[in-house]
Parts: C-alpha cells; sequence; structure tokens
C-alpha cells in the first residue's frame, strides 16, 4: 500500500505558481472568517486603546446612509431590530479569543453597521460582564436611542458613544441621509432620556464636514442640543478616511480647534492614536492586514500601532498582498489607505 501511495505522489503534477497563488489567496481570506466571524482586531482606538471589536450585523446593514461613511455607500436603510446570528456562537468566540492572551483593553460593539438593530445587543452586553472584567463599550448612530428597550440594553454598558452629527432636519438629512422613518428631534431627545438613566461613560461624538454641518448657525443649534444631553465627553471629529462622497470634506486643524472651544471644556478634538508598545507581532502577519483591511480603509500608521511591526517590515508584506491582487491602495487628502482589491 505504501508503494502504491508513493507512485501516486510521483505521479501528481507539481502545482504551478499560479496555482499556489490561488490556493494561498483561497485559504488567507477565508481562514480568519471561519475562526471568528463575528470579531476584529484588537485595532488601536483613538479613544479606547486596543478595542477588541464584535460586528452583530451584516455588512452595511444600518438606519442611516452617511455621506463620509468609510464603509461606502448604505444599498438600503433599516430601522427594523432583528436577531442575526446565534448568540452562543458570539459569546464562544469572544471566550475564545480572550483565551489567546492578546491584549484587549475594551471589548467594542461597533463594526458593518449600526448594533443597536441585533435585538441580542442588550443579552450579549450581560453576558459578557458575566465572563471578564474587560470594560463594554457601544458606538452607536443614536437613531433607536427614542426606543425605551434600545435605552435600557444600552445601559448595561461601561461606556456608549453616540454619535450626533446634526440638530435640524435639514442638515440631517443631508449629512446623514437617514432612513424616512427617523426625526432628529426624537433621536435628541432619546439621548437626553438616555443620559439620565446610564451611569457609565457617555461620550459624544460629533462629525464636521465642510459646507455641510459647520455653518456658525447650525453649531449653535448643536451645542444647545448637546448641553440638554449633558455627556461627560464631547468627541470632535472630521473626514480622515476616504468617505462614500467625494464631496465629504474635512475641516482644518485650525477650524477643528476653533470648534473644540466653541464647544467648551469637556469637547476634545479626537486625536490620532498615540503609539503604544505591542508585546507580540501576529504570528501571521498577511491574515492580520487583511483582517483590518475587511473591515475598514487603514493606513501604515494604523496597521504600525496594531500589529506592533515596523514600516519597513510592514511594506514587504503590503507589497505582496498588492501584488497577489489582494489588497489596494487608496489615495485620499494627500495619504495612502489600503482596501479589498
Amino acid at each position: 500500500m505504501s508503494d502504491l501511495r508513493q507512485k501516486g505522489d510521483r505521479m501528481k503534477k507539481p502545482e504551478r505558481d499560479e496555482d499556489q497563488g490561488k490556493k494561498f489567496r483561497k485559504e488567507i481570506i477565508r481562514e480568519p472568517e471561519k475562526k471568528f466571524p463575528h470579531l476584529y482586531g484588537p485595532v488601536p482606538s483613538r479613544r479606547l486603546g486596543y478595542s477588541l471589536g464584535v460586528d452583530l450585523l451584516p455588512f452595511k446593514t444600518c438606519s442611516l446612509n452617511c455621506v463620509y461613511c468609510q464603509l461606502g455607500h448604505t444599498p438600503k436603510t433599516v430601522i427594523r431590530r432583528g436577531r442575526f446570528y446565534p448568540e452562543r456562537q458570539i459569546l464562544q468566540e469572544i471566550e475564545e479569543f480572550l483565551k489567546s492572551g492578546a491584549r484587549v483593553d475594551v471589548i467594542t460593539f461597533s463594526g458593518s453597521g449600526e448594533p443597536t438593530l441585533n435585538r441580542s445587543l442588550g443579552r450579549l452586553i450581560r453576558k459578557i460582564k458575566k465572563i471578564t472584567d474587560i470594560p463594554v463599550a457601544v458606538l452607536t448612530n443614536s437613531t433607536l436611542m427614542s426606543r425605551p428597550e434600545v435605552r435600557k440594553e444600552l445601559a448595561a454598558a461601561d461606556i456608549v458613544v453616540p454619535s450626533l452629527d446634526a440638530a435640524t432636519r435639514g442638515v440631517f438629512k443631508r449629512i446623514n441621509r437617514p432612513h424616512p422613518a427617523l426625526r432628529v428631534e426624537k433621536i435628541i431627545d432619546g439621548l437626553i432620556r438616555f443620559r439620565r438613566q446610564f451611569k457609565g461613560q457617555l461620550w459624544l461624538e460629533i462629525l464636521l464636514v465642510r459646507g455641510i454641518n459647520d455653518s456658525p448657525a447650525h453649531l449653535k443649534k448643536l451645542k444647545e442640543a448637546v448641553e440638554k444631553i449633558n455627556p461627560d465627553r464631547i468627541h470632535l471629529n472630521t473626514v480622515v478616511r476616504p468617505p462614500a462622497e467625494k464631496r465629504a470634506r474635512p475641516l482644518t486643524p485650525e477650524e477643528m480647534a476653533r470648534a473644540k472651544e466653541f464647544f467648551g471644556e469637556k469637547a476634545e478634538v479626537v486625536a490620532s492614536f498615540r503609539k503604544k508598545e505591542q508585546e507580540t507581532a501576529p504570528q501571521d502577519i498577511a491574515r492580520a492586514i487583511l483582517a483590518m483591511v475587511r473591515r475598514r480603509p487603514v493606513n501604515l500608521e494604523d496597521l504600525e500601532h496594531s500589529l506592533g511591526l515596523t514600516r519597513e517590515e510592514l511594506s514587504l508584506h503590503l507589497r505582496k498582498l498588492i501584488e497577489q491582487k489582494l489588497i489596494k491602495t487608496v489615495r485620499h487628502l494627500g495619504r495612502d489607505y489600503f482596501e479589498p482589491a
């Protein structure tokens, strides 16, 4: 029998370089999704440190179609909640990942859609807090805050980072392009109600886009709404990654500094993530790069901070991935970003 196996092995045709490349591409794309399909990172967050992302939704399941979204257009906005994936599977992935010993400063519900659209969110937050002391954060676009059940679910988190880019109906439609049933007045009221019941940290994010929501008149109305919400922090952001619409342009550092002064002492311009020492580099660098690139456009600095590698090391791997047509470069505001090819 062993002789027959050896003979069969000798008769096999050697794989061509092209075939090996196809096999590599197939394995490298599918393997990470098979092991932890609902997790990504830990990635460097400007606010949260090393954040283990939890994605509860199919790609671009969202109630908004923001002009600045780094994930591109929302094909169809939705506001109906559902249970998209088994809770047990997501919890098992988190438990298994935490056993790896990788550095995780916070477990963050975010990803490629609006996490409050998943009806399992509240139960998942509570169950995670039973298995680990790592803080739980939720990044939300605030659109379902008008619903009491959503506010109750979010109240179980340690940190909630809601966004509010508009204070009037006209600006809301221009910048966020919401589901037709959404009203910005109800969203603001929901945020005010949530602040009254939430015991954790509430960090309100405002993303400013040139010529859309940055006029003095609108900023005044936005500030009035923010004062009623009374968040612990106000995070001011602008368009720093390739947006869904090219017309979505950023404010200058000087303009952002003036906005910070306008919103007061709680406000801060969200700064670039400062490099923190990473104990170990990923065993499979190519897979780690692809896992990040699939989630959002990233630049060399993002990869350097997250993977703990030098730019020289990263450049070698990036060049190979580009040659294999797994990723491509996109130029935005004078910087190169990497996206799936």
